[in-house]
């Protein structure tokens, strides 16, 4: 299906990401209808220029392009499949983009109860946090049909940098896994590399000045291990959600029978924090696991 040239857009799910992907719909000039279960998250893109729905069925309706973004694969059932849902209720011909990081069995059961119904439903789940959010410079990882891929390129230039199709619904989803396996290991590794700074006597700052630019650097080494050293543990993704996409991980390589350690230690660490209260700061907050007794 190609879209309209001025199609109605619809996104639910204006949270901590969602907010800065739909503000950059409206920026660059598309009607948009916004949704969120705590309307007070929707009101800054009201003040842009969206309108605000009142339901999902609301929204689908409405929308030629729907665009999503919520919290866990239960909310995307939800959200998809339930009686006040977007198969529910969006018209034939539509189309739907599920950005959650869910399960890639879900996405292609959404995909295909989509298709019985006329409507195209994509998997694009992204990467790079909230500041690759407000920056548009998000990584979308798509799966789904090529030629709705294709016809959504405005849109997907409009959120993210790197546009990469993956092939089939479910593949979006499968390389989040494999993105999200790949930050889980690492991040212990930055935090060990800066726990081990720390301990050495060493100014931390000038040690990532060393290797931030060489074979060590990584995304989460430039931009979350200061966080770190700052005591900065606001969140950009929540721990919660982190272990959300892990467990989601692990479960995809168990079906393959792979095993996987540095995941499953990432998973139980990243557990513990939150078990001690941690689940609603940031991803780097795994850092304090690493001085218990102290104050870092």
């Amino acid at each position: 299906m190609h879209p309209d040239s001025n199609p109605t857009l619809g996104f639910i799910g204006t949270g901590v990401m969602g907010a800065s992907m739909a503000g950059h719909l409206l920026d660059a000039g598309y009607s948009c209808i916004v949704y969120n279960r705590t309307p007070a998250k929707a009101a800054p893109l009201v003040d842009k220029g969206a309108t605000l729905g009142h339901t999902v069925a609301e929204v689908a309706r409405q929308a030629d392009i729907l665009f999503t973004i919520v919290g866990m694969p239960a909310d995307v059932e939800e959200v998809y499949l339930g009686p006040e849902g977007i198969l529910a209720n969006a018209r034939s011909g539509s189309i739907a983009v599920d950005m959650t990081t869910s399960s890639p069995a879900l996405a292609r059961q959404i995909h295909e109860e989509g298709k019985a119904k006329g409507i195209s439903v994509m998997d694009a789940p992204v990467s790079g946090g909230d500041s690759g959010a407000k920056a548009g410079t998000l990584s979308i990882m798509i799966g789904g049909d090529r030629e709705t891929f294709e016809a959504l390129a405005p849109y997907w230039d409009c959120m993210g940098k790197v546009i990469v199709y993956q092939g089939e619904a479910g593949s979006g989803q499968s390389t989040k896994m494999a993105n999200q396996i790949a930050i889980a290991g690492g991040m212990l590794g930055v935090c060990e590399a800066m726990a081990y700074a720390v301990r050495s006597g060493l100014d931390p700052q000038q040690v990532l000045a060393s290797i931030g630019q060489g074979a060590a650097g990584s995304w989460s080494l430039t931009h979350l291990a200061p966080k770190m050293l700052e005591g900065d543990y606001a969140p950009g993704f929540f721990v919660k959600h982190f272990i959300k996409d892990m467990t989601l991980a692990g479960e995809s390589a168990g079906e393959q029978g792979l095993d996987l350690p540095a995941l499953a230690l990432a998973l139980e660490r990243y557990r513990a924090l939150a078990e001690a209260g941690g689940g609603d700061e940031g991803t780097q907050a795994l850092f304090k696991g690493y001085f218990p007794d102290e104050d870092v």
